[in-house]
């Protein structure tokens, strides 16, 4: 394993905190606001559980987001510089947040105070456990075939467009709220049992696709998608189901997805509230590399 560079990522990635800690991923926590206090989401969730935060929303309770400042990455960035080594950030699709220019704006004012270090950014043009899954393969790449920093760049620029995922959700009132979608967008999620299908498409945005009748039906439909499209690499073949507080819906998925498709690793986990807050409760998705992001 290549120990000279490490590699950061934001908790967007929503990746499991066992993850994290075998890979020993730096990992910057983002900000929320629920009844003007400000909470920070973290991989264990210590600060607001998920099932806590998903009642809340069902209870009616808003939630506004931010991004990570210029300076909290400066500050998350600074000690492994200080410490000799390099940086890799892997970050939250900048078609989603302007946390990615603040990332690029730290990288640069970090690199004229330690010209001596190497320290690169990717865009993940994708989110939750999309970008979790190009974290994950990163730190693979890594950790089990020593890949240099510069190699690893190159590896995540061009495989980031083969990360698929699409989403269920129940309505889209809160990704009309948070400005994901238009009003006539969300509209659909107001006609009765109809599912709006998304799609993080190439330029990073999240995208309504299809409309389909009943969660079984939208459940099917996503499973459909993953069979047609996943990758036959099996060295690739890792699936990241996701879910915003609907466990039983979430081990469905899992047995769905191991009956049709016999991935080599499949892992579940819960959103964080940052992507909860756009998704509401009951959000599904499914991330797998596919041939490309279609």
């Amino acid at each position: 394993m290549d120990r000279s560079y490490q590699i950061i990522t934001d908790a967007t990635c929503d990746l499991p905190a066992d993850l994290v800690e075998k890979f020993h991923l730096a990992v910057i926590p983002m900000p929320f606001m629920m009844d003007g206090k400000e909470y920070h989401n973290y991989p264990d969730n210590h600060e607001f559980p998920a099932p806590d935060f998903f009642n809340a929303l069902r209870s009616g309770k808003w939630v506004t987001t931010s991004q990570i400042t210029e300076a909290e990455f400066e500050e998350m960035f600074r000690p492994y510089l200080e410490a000799g080594q390099d940086i890799l950030y892997i970050g939250f699709s900048s078609g989603l947040s302007g946390t990615w220019a603040r990332a690029c704006e730290a990288m640069e004012a970090l690199r004229t105070q330690y010209p001596q270090r190497c320290i690169e950014g990717v865009d993940s043009l994708t989110a939750t456990l999309g970008e979790g899954l190009l974290v994950y393969l990163a730190c693979c790449k890594q950790q089990e075939e020593s890949y240099t920093l510069h190699e690893l760049k190159a590896w995540l620029e061009l495989y980031r467009f083969c990360i698929s995922g699409w989403f269920m959700v129940d309505d889209l009132n809160h990704l009309k709220r948070g400005g994901r979608v238009g009003s006539a967008a969300a509209l659909v999620g107001t006609m009765l049992g109809i599912k709006p299908i998304l799609q993080i498409d190439r330029e990073g945005h999240l995208v309504v696709r299809e409309k389909v009748r009943g969660r079984k039906q939208a459940m099917s439909n996503l499973l459909d998608k993953m069979e047609s499209r996943l990758t036959q690499d099996t060295t690739l073949q890792t699936v990241f189901i996701v879910h915003g507080d609907c466990p039983a819906d979430a081990k469905y998925l899992e047995k769905e997805v191991k009956s049709r498709c016999r991935p080599q690793k499949i892992f579940i986990n819960q959103l964080d509230p940052v992507i909860g807050a756009h998704t509401g409760a009951n959000a599904l998705s499914i991330f797998y590399v596919a041939k490309n992001r279609e």
